[in-house]
C-alpha cells in the first residue's frame, strides 16, 4: 500500500493504513482519535502534515465537506475523477466526467488562465437515504 510521494515514515504508514482500515472519507480529527484508540503515538498536527502531503502527491482523496471540513481517503482511482456526495450518510461515489473537464479547460481559458487543476464535488442525497426518508 505504498503511494508516491513523502518519505515512507512509521507515522505515515501508521495513517495510511488506518485510511485503509476505514475506507471511506474521514476527517484528520476522526482519523486521529482512531489511531490514538488504536495505540498509535501520532499527534494530530502530523496526521494534518501528512494528509496534506499525501493529498498534493495524490494518494489521498480530499474533498469539502458541506460545512468546509476537509475529509481525505485513500484514492480508489489513479483517473482524475469527481466524487457524488450523500449529505445524510455521507457515501460517496467516485465519476469521471469529461463534459466537466472540458467546461473546467474552456472556462480557464475564457479567462485567461493556465496550468489549471480543479476538484468537484455533488452534494445530494443518496438512493438509500432517500427511500428510508
Amino acid at each position: 500500500m505504498t503511494t508516491t510521494g513523502p518519505r515512507n515514515t512509521r507515522q505515515r504508514r501508521a495513517v495510511e493504513e488506518a485510511l485503509h482500515r476505514t475506507g471511506d472519507f474521514v476527517s484528520a480529527q476522526e482519523l486521529h482519535l482512531s489511531l490514538r484508540k488504536a495505540g498509535e503515538g501520532v499527534g494530530l498536527a502530523t496526521v494534518y502534515r501528512t494528509l496534506g502531503l499525501l493529498a498534493e502527491a495524490g494518494g489521498v482523496d480530499m474533498i469539502r465537506a458541506e460545512d468546509g471540513e476537509a475529509r481525505y481517503r485513500l484514492c480508489a482511482s489513479e483517473e482524475h475523477h469527481h466524487h457524488l456526495v450523500c449529505r445524510t450518510c455521507g457515501r460517496t461515489v467516485e465519476v469521471e466526467e469529461p463534459d466537466a473537464e472540458r467546461w473546467a479547460e474552456q472556462m480557464a481559458a475564457a479567462h485567461g488562465f493556465t496550468d489549471v487543476s480543479h476538484t468537484l464535488e455533488i452534494f445530494g442525497v443518496c438512493a438509500d437515504c432517500t427511500a428510508s426518508a
